[in-house]
């Protein structure tokens, strides 16, 4: 794996834990929740460049793995909770050792799956499964966030 992967993976990782940490201090909307997964998916526009395409079936799975196990522990570490009319991201020590847990994978099989595929096409399986992560992590907190602004309502 190139070195400069590798320092960019990990000021990735640095920037979400703090993006993170600084989302717990402030009320969560429905943007909040809504912009990240759709700012990424411009990231789709990266497969009008023939060198960065993958059989779907590799796009597929990698998604797949994203969204069925790896955004699992997003999922059971972000919890929302009411603050009067506020409702707050609850801040959690697993989230962040969770999210260095699964940047840490990230990278391990990064450098397996770079032996077999070209470094383009590495980048653009990466990116479907950490969309796969993200995307079903923030449908949840939507729901637990409108869940939560209709219980406001009824009570």
């Amino acid at each position: 794996m190139q070195p400069g992967t590798v320092a960019l993976s990990l000021v990735g990782a640095a920037v979400i834990l703090l993006w993170r940490i600084q989302e717990t201090r402030t009320p969560v909307t429905v943007r909040k929740i809504v912009i990240p997964p759709l700012g990424m998916a411009t990231g789709f526009s990266m497969f009008l460049v023939p060198e960065m395409r993958v059989p779907v079936l590799w796009g597929a799975a990698a998604f797949a793995t994203g969204a069925v196990f790896l955004s699992l522990a997003l999922i059971r570490t972000s919890e929302l909770t009411r603050d009067g009319d506020a409702i707050l991201m609850r801040r959690s020590k697993a989230f962040l050792w969770i999210l260095l847990g699964l940047v840490a994978l990230r990278l391990a099989l990064r450098a397996y799956v770079e032996q077999y595929v070209s470094t383009t096409q590495t980048a653009a399986l990466f990116f479907l499964l950490a969309f796969g992560m993200l995307l079903p992590w923030r449908i949840a907190m939507l729901l637990r966030y409108r869940r939560l602004v209709s219980e406001r309502r009824a009570g």
